[in-house]
């Protein structure tokens, strides 16, 4: 086999959403001939409350090289994982490279700051490097146009550093094109030596499997039978606000439509850590929808914990962004809970094709911030409409084989097939 080292700082038992990348890549790496190793760092070093179940999703005999990190100090001045731990990767990463003669260094960001790490390795060993946008690095938040702001810093610090990280990469990828699109326009020179490719999250089967045998109780809500409940479970992206409002909008205006829905946003918090770190709460006491139509969790839980919510759910609701590169993580999981999916998105998005090819879901899509009053007009439809499906979806009826494509299975082919392309160009 070949031998693959995978640099990803967070890995399970966190709890983030991103360890799912390179825990999947792991899972279904060696069945297209690439031994995985992953380096992260010590989860005793992690801020976030941890998920040890996340374990159990691991593949047998894979193998995980942990290093530690600087601590968090108080007060707290760097609170990055990536940089609390950059030395202590590198160091690990140059002596596996040596010692286990490492095929492809492949570095999963966020934490942005450890794609420095190919730069680096590449100069010392020659290894060849890629680097997977989970997120995009160079990003224009909300009040990234307000001079000394901590997202003008960011954005500042990240147009600086990503040119240096990418100068000799040889492959980058992304959960979709838009993810790294900025980073072709901003360094035209890759297009001669570098392979690019989309791939998203994926689905995998087996995580619904396993949460059968770990009998996880659900304990956030409870099942009525009297209302029609919806589950959003993930993090707010910040342009995700504004077709949101659009919603309560629409449902305030036609409340006696909605007295039967409830929708549970889940882990939506302004921390991962904070219980009453709501940001869902506000707009919705705005529009006389709190506790009524909309709760919130504002606190992140364990993943297989979400799983199971979505389980005793009677659909699942997903919130695309502004944004036309953003594609829902959340949508394959959808697909794979069985239940149908009501789905505000970007029309670029990926995520409408697999939602509505494999017949899994409702879309309503639109066209960024000029189309916020069509999501207004037009959500009470949809909605209505929607209502109505729940009560007579059959989960048989949905085209798993299309969802095939969005397998983490096929996902990882697809990495296996840029990685092939890359030894070929060397």
């Amino acid at each position: 086999m070949k031998k693959i080292l995978i640099i990803s700082p967070h890995f399970p038992p966190s709890n983030l959403a991103a360890v799912h990348r390179g825990r999947l890549f792991a899972q279904h790496l060696p069945t297209y001939n690439w031994e995985p190793i992953i380096l992260t760092v010590d989860e005793k070093y992690y801020e976030e409350t941890l998920d040890y179940n996340l374990e159990k999703l691991l593949p047998k005999g894979l193998r995980i090289e942990k290093v530690k990190a600087f601590p968090i100090t108080k007060p707290r001045l760097v609170g990055d994982i990536g940089l609390r731990s950059f030395f202590h990767l590198y160091k690990r990463a140059k002596a596996l490279i040596k010692k286990e003669k490492i095929d492809f260094l492949y570095i999963l960001i966020p934490s942005f700051y450890v794609a420095l790490l190919g730069r680096w390795l590449h100069q010392s060993t020659g290894i060849q490097y890629g680097i997977d946008y989970i997120d995009p690095w160079v990003h224009y938040f909300p009040g990234s146009e307000k001079r000394f702001s901590r997202h003008w810093i960011s954005t500042k610090i990240a147009r600086l550093l990503e040119p240096i990280a990418i100068k000799k990469v040889s492959l980058i990828t992304g959960v979709a094109e838009g993810y790294y699109q900025g980073v072709i326009e901003r360094n035209p020179h890759l297009s001669g030596s570098c392979v690019f490719g989309a791939m998203p999250y994926g689905g995998e089967e087996t995580d619904h499997k396993k949460l059968k045998e770990l009998k996880i109780a659900p304990y956030l809500f409870k099942k009525k039978e009297d209302k029609t409940q919806l589950v959003y479970a993930g993090a707010m992206l910040p342009k995700a606000y504004t077709p949101l409002e659009s919603i309560f909008k629409a449902i305030n205006k036609h409340a006696e439509d909605f007295e039967t829905l409830e929708i549970h946003f889940v882990g939506t918090g302004k921390s991962t850590g904070d219980p009453n770190g709501y940001n869902i709460k506000q707009m919705a006491e705005k529009y006389g929808l709190w506790q009524t139509v909309i709760f919130e969790y504002p606190k992140r839980i364990p993943y297989l914990d979400v799983l199971i919510h979505l389980n005793i759910s009677d659909g699942i609701f997903i919130l695309g962004s502004t944004e036309p590169h953003y594609t829902p993580s959340k949508t394959y999981q959808g697909v794979l809970s069985e239940k149908p999916i009501l789905a505000i998105l970007n029309k670029h998005s990926t995520a409408v094709k697999v939602l509505l090819d494999s017949g899994s879901g409702i879309v309503l899509d639109f066209d960024g911030e000029k189309d916020l009053q069509l999501i207004e007009r037009s959500f009470p439809d949809i909605m209505k409409k929607f209502l109505k499906w729940v009560k007579i979806f059959d989960a048989s009826t949905v085209k798993k084989e299309v969802f095939n494509e969005y397998s983490a299975a096929n996902v990882t082919k697809q990495l296996v097939t840029l990685l092939n392309t890359v030894e070929e160009n060397r």
